[in-house]
């Protein structure tokens, strides 16, 4: 049955973003009360009002900002969506980020930047969202986690291992949660054309993730979606690739040996998408290189 979202509360992290606005865009107009959550405040602002207010939501949108690193932050965003709508219908965790830079170089402070972001954050706020979930009729968390949670990618370990964390405590939440009456589902997508991709392309990120063209974020948030019709644990927006990778985890020491023969299709691909992004206007050159058109990327972004 179609998941029913009028008057639904469903608080999206990372919301201002390509796939939490995918998202948002698409449930608003079913009457869903979008609550955008984002460390760039006045951009989760700016795009909750620009989302359709359906008759059935109950009041217009909201934006948030929030680091979810800092509790204190999150226990005061919760009590901020307490006050304001008494309970989460839906919480999708979809906030995180990623860094080119590789393991033997990169600082101490920036691993464990990362493993908060991806792995703690979400947790702790999706611990401190029970008393509201469970206040709703049909509770339902959402994480977007990622084919990195399933397939180890070389040149972001601890990406990797932040998604192979999330995906395992999802897995297990999900099953303890059953019995509160709250369903918990994630979606792993492969590379998603989103701002985070765009600037790990310009850095030279994995190139592995480039052996097709990146999917578009709509696509993740229609898995989302499925998620809300028919709930299960686990969503694949690309479920072909899904099962070639799974299937090469079950034998792990073939690696060595197997992703030297995809590196030069992906660094094939990447380079064409770098090519794309200038074409369309995402990219600009510069005398250092290439950047972001729109400016900088922020630390934390929306998820692959």
């Amino acid at each position: 049955m179609a998941y029913n979202y009028a008057g639904k509360v469903i608080v999206i992290t990372g919301g201002a973003g390509d796939i939490g606005m995918s998202l948002a865009r698409r449930i608003a107009p079913l009457g869903a009360r979008v609550v955008l959550v984002d460390i760039r405040a006045e951009r989760a602002v700016t795009q909750a009002a620009t989302l359709p207010v359906h008759p059935a939501a109950g009041g217009t949108h909201v934006g948030l900002g929030c680091d979810l690193t800092k509790r204190d932050l999150v226990e005061e965003l919760i009590a901020h969506i307490e006050a304001t709508f008494g309970r989460i219908d839906v919480l999708v965790n979809n906030a995180g980020m990623t860094s080119s830079e590789r393991f033997a170089e990169r600082s101490v402070e920036s691993i464990e930047r990362e493993l908060t972001v991806n792995l703690t954050a979400p947790l702790v706020l999706t611990r401190l969202a029970i008393p509201l979930l469970e206040r709703a009729g049909d509770p339902r968390i959402i994480s977007t986690v990622s084919l990195g949670g399933v397939f180890p990618l070389g040149e972001t370990p601890i990406y990797t291992a932040s998604k192979f964390g999330l995906r395992g405590a999802m897995l297990s939440i999900g099953l303890d949660l059953a019995a509160r009456g709250i369903r918990v589902g994630s979606v792993l997508p492969s590379a998603t054309d989103t701002r985070m991709l765009r600037q790990e392309a310009i850095e030279g990120g994995n190139s592995l993730q480039f052996q097709d063209p990146p999917q578009p974020p709509e696509r993740v948030a229609q898995a989302m979606m499925s998620l809300l019709d028919r709930p299960r644990l686990e969503a694949y927006p690309r479920i072909g690739e899904s099962r070639l990778l799974r299937a090469v985890m079950t034998m792990p020491n073939v690696l060595p040996r197997l992703l030297p023969m995809f590196r030069k299709r992906g660094d094939r691909g990447m380079a064409k998408f770098v090519r794309e992004l200038a074409a369309r206007g995402d990219i600009v050159q510069t005398e250092t290189g290439w950047r972001l058109a729109e400016g900088e990327a922020h630390p934390e972004l929306t998820q692959p």
